[in-house]
């Protein structure tokens, strides 16, 4: 007689109301939820929510397998109905999300067009090359797969399956390899506090350069905008009142003449305005103002943490730390300063000592956790008994329904996050994604549908390469297995490619360690799509640390109310102000070493005139003995002041004494002496 699920249900149901909490709170974060419409929201909500609840029914899948022992230790457990129903909503929903839905609706999102009807035709043609190419693969794969297990419904499923893990676990591998080393060696790095604002200043001007060019793009296009307005009474009325609400959102005045700004050579409206025309107009403009809110927020928020990360190196010598208050501080940011019992002493023990011990500690611990998983990618194939992964979760491996219990559940399911986050992490550092990007409250919808569809996408993947750690005995009586492994394994190309394809995630993890994008970057010409700034040691990213510095200050200085960024004296005007904008004298202060292995600074690359370009004072280098005793007689010389005697012509100045002659007056009259040319048409004898 089976005992009763009653307890699993209720905590099964309260974790998946829990999930849905969190999910609506980072869609809070990244999407401003009143203004979302709700066939945007609903399936970047599902996207996200499926995939989170995958994590939690794997362990509980794995609890679920049916045996003959005693319930004990158990754990959380469901009947296999619902397991294996669970598992078949989850996936196909899942599916229908990433492969049609999604691709879609972000398409649907950057349309530009005003009538829905021809924002969905053109997602429908956006779509077909994407849909093409995927429908060619397809045919290839079905001619293996019929030819080997016969044409029916089960194998065609079982084909549409396996070609969408195939595909998953491709970039899962990839993206997990590099993040399995990024992420521990980025918390690692955090643990320095010179280094960390090093890395800031360094990033700065490329950050600045961005957003100077987003501004320019911007302005080009509201630019056209402007130009459409005066020449819209020769449209259509459709198109007036298309052309009204775009100038509606421009932020340039009318005073701001096409014909009077700098871009109007640039802004070029073709004589014959078009639905076509007009719709790409709209979309590269909606382009252009995410781009422009994703560089200021992500300059702000580089600011920002410069200004706090300095304040704590500036904190050392009085033991007392208090976070100035700033035009870029945001309520995430302040979160610590407002804990009632933490005072700028123990704020500054926080920040200095705890904080980077975490960190430290952190990076210890995913280090281990990333070279557990490696190995037992690498030897899973060989001899599962080997997995260290396996060996963590299965606690009761001669048992027969008690393999796994709670604690193996808890063990499993943080396993298997740490998968997925060192994924998703590789997201956002990988750049080969083109502009997307996730910025707070203001992330561009198709950049959210995309963000959402590779979470949805890579977590089917991921969790059934995390069952594979585990021995034959245990995962191949999971239901996962038996809806999806089945299906996967029915051919043997597949279940090779299943079994020996993760061994490849040493290339991801050597190229991120021994930083082989950069050389592959010096041989092809492409390595900078791959390369992580982070890894650029001594390279022109991390050379640029001076020029960075004075675009902060320059900021700080602005942000204050001296909009000239002049110079400031440290000890004049507000204290706070001047506490702030001592980044750009004292950021190497406590760090001598770094100071000491800075390259020196180059000169400042060219900035859009948009604001003053910004000159880096360089440090003179010394030119040996030969070149000071030039530059010191030639000083001596031209500072010294001679007194003309009266035989040589000289007339009476006051006292008596002879008329005194400049620098250049001297030169010129030495060069009569020896043959030179007489100045102002005088004659010499």
């Amino acid at each position: 007689m089976g005992s009763s699920s009653v307890g699993s249900n209720i905590f099964f149901i309260s974790a998946l109301l829990a999930i849905c909490l969190v999910v609506l709170l980072l869609l809070r974060y990244y999407l401003p939820l009143r203004a979302t419409p709700a066939y945007l929201l609903v399936p970047v909500f599902l996207a996200i929510a499926l995939p989170a609840s995958i994590v939690l029914l794997v362990p509980i899948d794995l609890a679920s397998i049916p045996g003959t022992d005693t319930e004990g230790s158990r754990g959380v457990w469901l009947p296999e109905r619902v397991t294996l129903v669970s598992w078949r909503i989850t996936y196909w929903l899942t599916f229908a999300l990433t492969w049609v839905i999604l691709p879609l609706l972000g398409e649907y999102c950057d349309a530009g067009y005003r009538e829905p009807k021809d924002c969905f035709m053109y997602a429908l043609r956006s779509n077909g090359r994407y849909q093409l190419i995927t429908l060619g693969s397809g045919i290839v794969g079905a001619i293996y797969f019929f030819v080997q297990s016969g044409f029916h419904l089960e194998s065609f499923k079982a084909l549409v399956m396996a070609l969408a893990y195939s595909w998953g676990l491709i970039m899962a591998i990839y993206l997990m390899g590099h993040g399995l080393v990024a992420l521990p060696r980025q918390l690692f790095r955090n643990a320095s506090v010179s280094g960390r604002l090093r890395r800031l200043q360094s990033q700065a001007p490329k950050i600045h350069d961005r957003l100077m060019e987003s501004i320019d793009k911007l302005d080009q296009y509201e630019c056209q905008v402007l130009q459409l307005r005066q020449r819209k009474n020769g449209t259509a009325r459709d198109f007036q009142e298309w052309i009204d609400e775009l100038a509606e959102t421009s932020a340039l005045p009318e005073s701001r003449a096409p014909s009077t700004t700098a871009c109007s050579s640039t802004s070029i409206v073709p004589p014959v305005i078009t639905e076509r025309y007009l719709a790409d107009l709209t979309r590269k403009l909606k382009r252009a103002r995410h781009a422009k809110m994703r560089f200021s927020d992500s300059w702000d928020r580089l600011v920002r943490s410069a200004l706090n990360t300095q304040a704590i190196l500036d904190s050392a010598a009085s033991k007392r730390l208090e976070f100035r208050k700033s035009p870029y501080d945001t309520p995430p940011s302040n979160f610590l300063s407002r804990i009632p019992f933490l005072t700028p002493y123990t704020r500054y023990h926080l920040h200095a000592h705890l904080i980077p011990l975490l960190y430290y500690i952190s990076s210890a611990i995913f280090a281990l956790a990333s070279a557990a998983i490696i190995w037992s990618e690498v030897v899973k194939s060989l001899e599962a008994k080997l997995s260290l992964v396996g060996l963590t979760v299965v606690h009761h491996p001669r048992s027969g329904r008690s393999q796994i219990g709670f604690t193996g559940q808890l063990i499993a399911g943080a396993w298997l996050s740490y998968m997925c986050a060192c994924t998703f992490y590789s997201l956002t550092e990988v750049k080969i994604w083109g502009n997307r990007a996730l910025v707070r409250r203001g992330t561009y919808p198709e950049s959210a549908t995309w963000y959402s569809l590779q979470v949805a996408k890579l977590t089917v993947p991921l969790a059934y390469n995390f069952i594979t750690f585990l021995p034959l005995s245990v995962y191949h009586k999971a239901s996962f297995y038996v809806f999806l492994g089945r299906p996967i394994d029915l051919t043997q190309a597949w279940a090779g490619f299943s079994a020996y394809f993760p061994i490849l995630i040493l290339v991801p993890v050597l190229a991120t360690s021994f930083n082989l994008y950069g050389k592959v970057k010096n041989v092809c010409g492409f390595g900078d799509l791959l390369e992580d700034e982070e890894d650029a040691a001594d390279g022109a990213v991390l050379g640029s640390w001076r020029e960075g510095r004075a675009l902060i200050e320059r900021e700080v200085q602005a942000a204050a109310g001296n909009a000239l960024g002049l110079a400031r004296r440290p000890g004049a005007g507000d204290p706070s102000v001047a506490s702030s904008a001592s980044a750009a004298v004292g950021a190497y202060r406590d760090d001598p070493v770094a100071e000491a292995s800075a390259p020196a600074a180059g000169r400042p690359r060219p900035r859009p005139e948009r604001r003053p370009r910004v000159v880096v004072e360089e440090e003179e280098e010394a030119g040996g003995f030969f070149a000071d005793f030039a530059d010191r007689v030639r000083n001596t010389f031209d500072s010294t002041e001679f007194r003309r005697p009266k035989w040589m012509g000289g007339g009476e100045a006051e006292g008596g004494s002879g008329e005194r002659l400049s620098g250049a007056e001297r030169r010129e009259g030495l060069a009569r002496w020896f043959g030179g040319r007489p100045a102002e048409g005088r004659l010499r004898l």
